[in-house]
């Protein structure tokens, strides 16, 4: 592979963007925060990029320890890229982007393309902002996806927990597209405007909790802290 491009200075965010300035980098990240994705799944959920400026962006992220690639076993048989530890590290990032970038979003132009799973991260923000821990199941008119608020950070499981030949084993993902794999603490649903509004931040998941725009289902303390606001 060519070197890699670098500003050449020595200053931690030039080097950070050595490694995640690229256009699209960030995007693939956010993608992975997911859990195991094939190149085909990450296409489809990128639409825009090209398959040539994927490739090379994942070729790029393996190399720099953000993600690695290896073999699901059958009856998958499939190959998967995944982040590292390093790489799920970027989470705050996102988020603390993500924030930054809320004024830009406005209302949806026609254009835009849109993933139900693409407001799982404005919506783990608002969880852990009441303090929530816990999956959370979404459900969106354009489509379904869960969240686990409060989890611990991502990283390599300790030395002793698996044989030394296995694979690499990482916490589990912040989110997930679909319904919840394992029974959820609380399942949410929401109006296309109202994810709309709390993806801004110009409505306050608490007040739409109190105002009834989100609705809650399940019997544990998380929902029942939920529909208490």
């Amino acid at each position: 592979m060519p070197p890699r491009r670098s500003y050449d200075q020595y200053c931690s965010a030039a080097r950070a963007l050595d490694l995640v300035g690229d256009r699209w980098t960030l995007l693939i990240v956010r993608e992975l925060l997911a859990g195991p994705r094939r190149y085909t799944d990450l296409h489809a959920d990128l639409p825009g990029v090209s398959t040539d400026v994927l490739a090379s962006r994942l070729k790029d992220m393996e190399r720099d320890g953000l993600a690695t690639r290896r073999r699901l076993p059958p009856p998958g048989a499939a190959t998967v890229y995944e982040l590292t530890p390093r790489g799920s590290a970027l989470l705050p990032v996102l988020q603390a982007f993500g924030v930054w970038g809320e004024a830009e979003l406005g209302e949806r132009r026609p254009t835009d393309a849109v993933r139900a799973h693409w407001f799982a991260l404005p919506l783990l923000r608002a969880l852990e902002g009441l303090g929530v821990r816990g999956l959370v199941e979404v459900h969106l008119e354009e489509g379904d996806f869960h969240v686990r608020a409060g989890g611990e950070p991502a990283g390599a499981a300790p030395a002793d927990s698996a044989p030394a030949d296995s694979a690499p084993v990482y916490a589990a993902p912040v989110y997930g597209d679909g319904p919840a794999p394992t029974p959820a603490d609380a399942r949410l649903t929401l109006t296309t405007p109202v994810s709309e509004a709390v993806a801004r931040g110009t409505l306050p998941l608490l007040e739409a909790l109190r105002a009834g725009q989100v609705a809650v289902a399940g019997e544990g303390p998380v929902a029942k802290a939920l529909r208490e606001g």
